[in-house]
């Protein structure tokens, strides 16, 4: 099993609670833990919010990839775009 670098860094709370990991870190999520009273891990995540889940689930992921697959087969054409325009006028009126 690979090693892994640990580093320790001397870091000091600022008078408003607020601790800076590095401009590497800017605009990223990160989950904190506190493990124990004075114990805190920091680890970088991604947050999917709840009204995008199903975009992650394996229906959703299927489905696009049928869809994909499809367009390949199906090069874009204006084929027939005039009669279908008249067709939504007509349906209109």
């Amino acid at each position: 099993m690979p090693a892994v670098a640990i580093s320790s860094v001397v870091k000091l709370v600022g008078a408003n609670g607020q601790i800076s990991l590095g401009k590497q870190f800017a605009g990223r999520q990160v989950l904190l833990e506190e493990q124990e009273p004075g114990v805190w891990l920091v680890r970088t995540a991604t947050v999917i919010p709840d009204n995008e889940r199903w975009l992650h689930t394996a229906e959703a992921s299927a489905n696009l990839r049928d869809a994909l697959d499809w367009a390949r087969t199906h090069p874009a054409s204006d084929a027939g775009a005039s009669q279908q325009l008249q067709r939504l006028r007509d349906a209109q009126d």
